[in-house]
């Protein structure tokens, strides 16, 4: 994983970070975007959580 987003190259693209020599997959097996999918779900739930808790504050 990377420690920071990628750089944008030429043309737009961003495959590439700073500190892991330039390889960034692009293919992943069902499993793994499963995962990876209920983990951003995860992610959004938190965020709207937040969101909702600093509405009942204002």
């Amino acid at each position: 994983m990377c420690c920071s987003p990628p750089r944008r190259q030429e043309g737009g693209r961003a495959d590439t970070c700073c500190c892991c020599g330039g390889f960034r997959r692009r293919f992943f097996s069902s499993s793994e975007e499963k995962e990876m999918l209920e983990s951003y779900k995860e992610q959004l739930q938190k965020e709207l959580a937040g969101v909702d808790e600093k509405l009942k504050r204002e």
